[in-house]
């Protein structure tokens, strides 16, 4: 008696539960809504002033740490897929490694950026989003500016930088770019 009382109110709950979304959807006056694009994903990050022309590759989050593009691939940069595509409002995020332990890597020149220099993502819709550079900061990974990286507005676009620290085989600090969306 009791299981059935149990799947009773489990019962009732999705119906309740179901009459509330009809309720709520035919507020908004029958209107369809666009569909999610969630198969919309960044496919190339172009920057003229470099000379950069790059793939994008997916990154996801493992152990809470961001995966990096293999070393393999020292051309390809990455996006994190759990940032805003980029074009879309949001934080969206793309990283890349500045160089490998032989040669120069996809994000190497990102050291030149200027301010009001021009970043292209090319999107697998057909669209591009162009940013403008608004700064470029050299910061000490153990500074890492989550928040602001994260959270706000723009593109960021995150690479190594500043001094090799050779006991621990790493750069000490991260170069970030931080853009503005001009136009999609």
């Amino acid at each position: 008696m009791a299981d059935s009382t149990r799947w009773s109110r489990i019962v009732l709950a999705g119906v309740v539960t179901g009459a509330v979304m009809v309720a709520l959807n035919s507020r908004d006056g029958g209107e369809e809504k666009p569909p999610v694009r969630a198969s919309v994903v960044p496919s190339r990050i172009d920057i003229p002033s470099l000379g950069i022309k790059a793939p994008l590759m997916k990154l996801g989050v493992q152990d809470g740490r961001i995966e990096l593009p293999p070393y393999e691939k020292p051309n390809t940069a990455g996006w994190v897929k759990d940032s805003a595509v980029p074009g879309d409002e949001g934080s969206a995020v793309i990283l890349g490694h500045v160089d490998t332990k032989t040669a120069p890597a996809v994000f190497y020149k990102l050291k030149e950026m200027r301010e009001g220099q021009v970043i292209k993502v090319v999107r697998s819709d057909g669209k591009v989003a162009q940013y403008r550079v608004d700064t470029i900061e050299q910061i000490s990974k153990s500074r890492f500016p989550a928040d602001k990286v994260y959270l706000e507005d723009g593109l960021r676009l995150i690479t190594c930088g500043g001094t090799f620290d050779w006991d621990n085989r790493e750069y000490r600090d991260n170069l970030i770019v931080y853009a503005t969306l001009v136009k999609t």
